[in-house]
């Protein structure tokens, strides 16, 4: 069977000899999140036609307006995860703290938590640009049938057994790795299916974009004004381009393809950047890494950073490798903002 025949499935099954654990499980969890997926994908592509623009009316743990379509997500990957018992545990980046599954008997037996960001970029909802959803997966920490703890979720990102990504744009792509490189999977909305149409997604070494919100220059740490003087300079094969869309997922992926570095530092008035580590850096970062990229806080490695809290935030350098390493090299002139 030709590689760009192949569906979700069949590639999970085809590469079942590289998980180490084989019950069935992960693969149920992987289709749960497909479907999830696919009615939000449908939700989103009607958001012009039903009342589901605009702000919800609340706020979420972190004091962000929610938008319906955040809420209306949130609410499809959890009642689809929830229902049919695929995790242990759940974290969202919507709720305020992680949710316990523990099925029908009063146990759970599974293995596994997962940690989501159910609609990536909303803020982008109502001008028609591409969102996303981002996921991670853990092996739990606690027993098994024992109910799951803030233990279980505090994990490094280097413990991470999956992540991955959907993207809602010109078309709605599935990326995601368990530890053996990146492979990208396209719906076929005429049949309902993610067929094999990016195998092996890797950085190019270089680039040549840079993605930050320019519009904050004033309040970054004086090693990202620099690196961002030295990526408009008129030298070598300088300047790059920038490229920022505001939707985390939209930016990681064209930089991917066409190679390029992410950039949401501290400043002034973030001072802890902005992003969240579990929900949203450590996911990004084992993507970047499967993919021959690289992803750090401006000082050390994002899966290397032990989590204290559940929406903890922090800086989040990501992309090529050469990029994110010459970034670095600016930002070690001021150790002192290590310590954000």
């Amino acid at each position: 069977m030709k590689n760009d025949n192949l569906t979700l499935g069949e590639f999970i099954i085809e590469n079942q000899k590289h998980y180490k654990y084989t019950s069935g499980e992960f693969s149920r969890l992987l289709s749960s999140i497909k479907l999830a997926a696919k009615i939000v994908n449908y939700k989103v592509n009607k958001a012009g036609l039903v009342d589901i623009l605009g702000a919800a009316g609340d706020t979420n743990i972190q004091g962000e307006d929610q938008q319906k379509l955040d809420v209306y997500a949130n609410n499809v990957f959890m009642q689809t995860l929830i229902n049919r018992e695929i995790v242990c545990g759940i974290a969202s980046e919507e709720e305020d703290n992680y949710v316990t599954i523990k099925g029908k008997h009063g146990t759970n037996e599974n293995k596994y938590v997962m940690l989501i960001d159910p609609l990536d970029g909303s803020s982008n909802i109502d001008v028609n640009v591409s969102v996303g959803t981002i996921f991670s997966i853990y092996r739990r920490i606690t027993p098994i049938g024992a109910p799951v703890e803030q233990i279980d979720f505090l994990q490094r990102g280097n413990q991470q057994v999956a992540a991955g990504y959907v993207v809602y744009g010109t078309s709605t792509m599935l990326v995601y790795t368990s530890g053996h490189g990146v492979n990208g999977f396209t719906l076929n909305p005429a049949i309902g299916s993610f067929y094999l149409s990016h195998p092996n997604m890797s950085f190019p070494k270089d680039g040549k974009i840079y993605s930050i919100n320019e519009g904050n220059y004033v309040h970054f740490p004086q090693g990202v004004k620099d690196y961002l003087k030295y990526c408009q300079e008129e030298k070598d094969d300088r300047p790059y381009t920038s490229r920022y869309i505001g939707s985390l997922v939209s930016d990681f992926h064209r930089n991917m393809i066409k190679g390029g570095i992410y950039i949401y530092p501290t400043s002034s008035i973030g001072p802890k950047g902005k992003l969240r580590l579990l929900y949203e850096c450590n996911p990004m970062a084992f993507l970047a890494e499967q993919a021959n990229g690289k992803a750090t806080d401006g000082y050390k490695n994002i899966l290397e950073i032990k989590p204290t809290e559940l929406h903890q935030r922090v800086p989040f350098f990501c992309g090529s490798t050469n990029m994110v390493d010459k970034a670095g090299e600016f930002m070690a002139k001021y150790p002192e903002n290590a310590n954000y």
